[in-house]
């Protein structure tokens, strides 16, 4: 009787394995693929999942799909990676919740997130995970002594932060920016530990100096001057990743009136409802129609926006990201309106995406696992109504989002 009951065990558990494993199964079929690689889009296309990572993925006639898998039918969508963010602001868990349910999967979060957001990315290796990815820099270092700078980095070291983060900007001469000396020693101490530094800036002087000193990201755009042979060579020369944020810029004088987009179903649904209506509060608008520093920004963006067509041109890469997170600065909506701003500076289509996916990726250097829908990697997917290489627009056209194989609820 005990071998009986033994072998009954035995068939229930090898059954019960049987069931997690087909659950944690996924074929998502019948869609055009752009899988975040550069090639040409597939038709008719399939994709396994299973724990959360993709196992296949190709042409119908080419992937076998598992016996016992759940099928999820994406007949007519285009389905491409996730969004990933490279410079966006994470101050609260909720926030990767709206992020996702804008197709924005993944953010590196550049400065001042709560212990709560350090949490969250201990737990994101997941298959289970149905928000945002969140990396960060911790706090903004704004040191006042050489050895402050270096025990600054120290601490953001022991926080085991994904990246140093540092401001070096007069906010159109209103401030004392951060000298040479100490920004040189954060760099010098982050690089002797390993580390990389992203870099606030504004102004093209500072981003010579920066490069020199051993940046290893641009966080904002160059947006006082046009950039010259220098600069590009100096990005180029250790691939230093540049990140426009161009809707940063328009946050600084959009709303002197109430934006048209405030309309748009996409965004109210998913928008946090506390900024909008203070955004249409008529002391604001008359405020920030008043202002001086408003005026220089419009002059910023279209600036920003001529460099970021001549380094791409040039070859130096481009990786997405908004500066999102600060009040007015909407999460997950604005990054669909950053693509639209890079197309309107001259970038196609395929390049937007890229810088969105594959090469923003690469600039946070996690496309290991993220950035491209490849065997092995993250499951981190958008189902669009239509293609974006058609038209960056229709990045909007949100069917479903899915991170980890698993759908965003939105």
């Amino acid at each position: 009787m005990r071998h009986r009951l033994s072998i009954v065990g035995a068939l229930l558990a090898a059954a019960s394995a049987l069931g997690a494993q087909t659950a944690a199964t996924r074929a998502f079929t019948g869609f055009t693929f752009v899988d975040g690689t550069g090639r040409a889009p597939v038709p008719n296309a399939v994709l396994v999942v299973r724990g959360g990572r993709v196992v296949a993925a190709g042409a119908a006639s080419t992937v076998a799909i598992p016996a016992g898998a759940e099928r999820v039918d994406l007949s007519g969508k285009t389905v491409m990676p996730g969004l990933l963010n490279a410079h966006g602001h994470v101050t609260a868990p909720a926030d990767l919740t709206t992020y996702a349910q804008y197709g924005v999967t993944t953010v590196l979060s550049l400065g001042n997130e709560p212990a709560s957001v350090f949490a969250a990315r201990a737990a994101q290796n997941s298959a289970s995970l149905d928000h945002a990815r969140v990396y960060l820099a911790g706090p903004v270092l704004a040191p006042r002594t050489v050895d402050e700078a270096r025990a600054m980095v120290a601490s953001d070291a022991d926080q085991k932060v994904d990246i140093v983060k540092i401001r070096v900007d007069d906010n159109l001469g209103t401030v004392p920016a951060m000298s040479p000396e100490l920004y040189r020693a954060v760099i010098d101490e982050a690089h002797k530990r390993g580390m990389r530094v992203a870099t606030h800036l504004f102004y093209l002087g500072d981003a010579r100096l920066l490069l020199a000193a051993g940046s290893d990201l641009v966080a904002h755009s160059i947006r006082d001057s046009v950039v010259d042979a220098g600069v590009i060579a100096a990005l180029k020369a250790r691939n230093v990743c540049y990140v426009p944020t161009l809707m940063r810029e328009v946050s600084t004088f959009v709303y002197e009136s109430t934006p048209v987009w405030f309309n748009d179903p996409l965004f109210v649904t998913y928008a946090n409802k506390e900024w909008v209506a203070q955004m249409q509060e008529p002391a604001l608008q008359q405020a920030m129609a008043a202002s001086p520093s408003a005026q220089r920004y419009k002059v910023a963006l279209e600036m920003a926006s001529r460099n970021l067509k001549t380094l791409s041109d040039a070859g130096v890469t481009i990786a997405m990201g908004t500066d999102t997170g600060p009040t007015g600065r909407f999460q997950g909506y604005f990054e669909l309106m950053e693509l639209e701003l890079m197309a309107s500076a001259g970038l196609t289509p395929a390049q937007v995406i890229a810088a969105a996916t594959r090469d923003a990726a690469r600039c946070m250097k996690v496309d290991r696992d993220l950035g491209t829908l490849e065997t092995g990697k993250w499951a981190d997917f958008v189902a669009l109504d239509a293609n974006p290489l058609a038209n960056i627009s229709n990045v909007r056209q949100i069917s479903s989002v899915w991170i980890a194989g698993n759908k965003v609820s939105r």
